[in-house]
């Protein structure tokens, strides 16, 4: 198994940011499992408590290790092999099996990722892609299927004669047991008796867990058995001293293998020792315990280094898994849904080479999650791989759309420059900038291209409104020069001096001021506030002067018709309906007012209108009252001080004035 990118990766033709694709593939190098780890089987130790071993010190068989090095084999040679193990019906080969099932498919992966750049190379798209039939595999998986087949059938198989196995045993110890127990007999039965006990060594493989006990019961019947049998003594002490050169011979060997290097080898040697001492009778009974103590302790060494090999390899294992389940966590977490540039992309696939190769530091995690930890790593760089090959593909779908939106874009620029008013076609570049920018990248061929011609036309029409808008501060500057001067010739006018030379001249210089054009802004609002503060303060000035002459002449008027009645009553009655009229005016325009909603410039300049209407009828009404007041009583007190200068002098002064005229 190899890791790498994805096989439907596929080139993409230039970008704008001026780099190649070539430099953004980066090729991944391949990641190959050269090995197949075969965990031995890690057994107890094998020990008793006290004297004679018991069949439970027995652990279960464990297989040998692979002989060859299938990973060097060629298909050939492995559909060989495989074809060998079956004829032989090795069933206990599975793990060598398990190697060459490996071994086997990462050749042929190799071959068919040799086709698949083959087919690359002569210019064909990878999608298109199908790896030619091997009849060499197709025979593999026949042979590698036979083989699970047979291999449940042996291990079903074996279950069931060691439980056959058990049950003989068991039938055989009741009659063993019979004959020890019946002490008066026991002299008689004694070949009867060695023959079931050979019986019963004859008989090998029990279940593992009942193993212990069984032997344990066969001792202690045999036991039962001698210490009963009344015989010659001498026949016993020659069994004993045989079965006692028998088991120091085993004692010898046992403490040998605690210089064996191979802590597994030593530990398999060492269970058939144990199967030797099982199978040797009992010992004089003074020797039993001490004999048994020294194979014990001898045991007890190379159990304790069999043990501590695996431990530290299950310690080592351990430490391998979690960093492996952290390298899943890491490679996880990169999201490539996040991915929008290709410089994005390149550093994601750094990351994701950098995993693989610390990935590749790490040896074997346990067995049972090695391969799982595996399939997840694998998995998550292939769904890496496959979104990238998607986007580039994607990307290069878009460029040549991206070209032709930015070519289009580049001719309505260019178009513009025969527009003679600039500030439109300025707004509109505007509009087609940041068009420009919601457009992704184009080929890199047309990239510099597209853009110099887009930016040439935009600049354009920039640089001409930079330079209107310098003349227009310039212009600008002038005009707030011109006000200046008219407000410095307002404050020269004398405040005393006769009423219609002073208001002519007022209303000139306004008339000026208005044909003057925009100031600058920051000034607009100060300049304006010092310009109506001066004409408010002159037509102000005069107004009240011309109100006060206005209503002595009035006063004198009335003072002249005291003496006819008639007059003075018709001059009344017309107040009161001139004041009437007024009122009339006001109720009507306050009314309309309510109707008002101002919601443009025009809308807002009627409303003001309307209120210097409703202010100056306000204005007329009290000056009416106050001569109806002063027809009334001649005594009245003359007419009320003239109020804060309003906005709307200058309309009423021409009002007047033109009513006068």
């Amino acid at each position: 198994m190899k890791f790498g990118p994805n096989s439907n990766q596929q080139r993409v033709g230039g970008i704008e940011n001026k780099q190649t694709m070539d430099e953004l593939e980066k090729k991944v190098p391949e990641v190959e499992v050269t090995d197949v780890e075969a965990t031995e089987v890690e057994t107890p130790e094998v020990e008793a408590a006290a004297g004679e071993p018991t069949e439970g010190a027995c652990v279960a068989e464990t297989e040998e290790a692979p002989a060859r090095n299938v990973h060097a084999m060629s298909k050939e040679e492995l559909v060989a092999a495989m074809k060998e193990i079956l004829e032989n019906d090795k069933m206990e080969s599975h793990r060598e099996v398990t190697a060459m099932k490996q071994a086997f498919f990462s050749l042929r992966s190799r071959e068919r990722l040799e086709e698949l750049n083959a087919f690359v190379e002569a210019g064909n798209e990878p999608a298109a892609f199908a790896a030619k039939p091997d009849e060499l595999e197709n025979e593999f998986n026949t042979l590698y299927a036979t083989f699970k087949e047979k291999r449940q059938e042996y291990i079903a198989a074996d279950e069931a004669r060691r439980q056959a196995n058990l049950e003989q045993k068991l039938e055989l110890l009741e009659k063993m047991n019979a004959i020890a127990s019946d002490i008066d007999t026991v002299n008689v039965k004694f070949q009867e008796f060695q023959q079931l006990q050979a019986d019963f060594r004859a008989i090998k493989d029990v279940p593992p867990a009942a193993e212990s006990e069984i032997w344990k019961n066969f001792q202690t019947v045999g036991e039962q058995f001698y210490d009963h049998l009344k015989m010659n003594k001498e026949l016993r002490d020659l069994d004993f001293r045989k079965n006692l050169e028998a088991k120091r011979a085993l004692v010898d060997e046992a403490r040998k293998l605690s210089e064996v290097n191979d802590p597994v080898q030593a530990f398999r040697k060492l269970q058939e020792l144990h199967e030797e001492w099982r199978n040797i009778g009992p010992v004089a009974k003074e020797l039993r315990e001490s004999l048994w103590e020294e194979f014990r302790e001898a045991s007890t060494v190379v159990n304790k280094r069999h043990q501590e090999y695996f431990e530290q390899r299950k310690a080592s294992e351990q430490i391998n898994e979690a960093a492996k389940e952290e390298l899943c966590k890491q490679i996880e977490e990169l999201n490539p849904s996040e991915n929008t540039t290709f410089a994005q992309w390149n550093t994601m696939t750094d990351q994701i080479i950098n995993l693989q190769k610390k990935w590749k530091e790490y040896g074997y995690a346990s067995k049972k999650a090695n391969t799982a930890l595996y399939t997840r790593f694998r998995r998550a760089c292939d769904n890496f791989f496959e979104a990238k090959t998607e986007y580039f593909r994607r990307t290069r779908e878009g460029f040549n759309e991206n070209l032709a939106k930015k070519i289009a874009l580049c001719e309505k620029a260019e178009k513009l420059k025969e527009n003679a008013d600039v500030k439109n076609p300025t707004d509109e570049i505007v509009r087609l900038q940041a068009e420009w920018k919601t457009i992704g990248a184009v080929p890199r061929k047309q990239s510099d291209e597209v853009w110099k011609r887009f930016t040439d036309a935009c600049n354009y029409f920039f640089d001409e409104r930079k330079r209107q808008t310098r003349e227009r501060r310039k212009e600008e500057n002038e005009n707030l020069d011109a006000k200046k001067a008219i407000i410095a010739k307002l404050k020269e006018l004398p405040l005393d001096g006769d009423r219609r030379e002073v208001i002519g001249q007022v209303k000139d210089l306004q008339a000026e001021w208005n044909k003057i054009g925009f100031v600058p802004f920051k000034v607009k609002d100060t300049i304006f506030k010092e310009y109506r503060e001066i004409c408010d303060t002159l037509y102000n000035t005069y107004t009240e002067r011309e109100n006060s002459r206005r209503m002595n002449n009035w006063q004198e008027k009335m003072d002249r018709m005291r003496g006819d009645g008639s007059k003075v009553s018709s001059e009344r009655e017309k107040l009161v309906r001139a004041l009437e009229a007024r009122k009339s005016d006001l109720l009507t325009y306050e009314n309309n007012l309510g109707f008002f909603n101002v919601k443009s410039s025009a809308g807002n300049s009627m409303l003001k209108e309307m209120e210097r209407k409703i202010a100056r009828l306000k204005e007329e009404i009290e000056e009416i009252k106050q001569k109806i007041r002063m027809v009334d009583n001649p005594e009245a007190a003359k007419p009320a001080a003239a109020e804060e200068p309003k906005a709307e002098a200058k309309e009423e002064l021409k009002a007047e004035e033109k009513a006068e005229d």
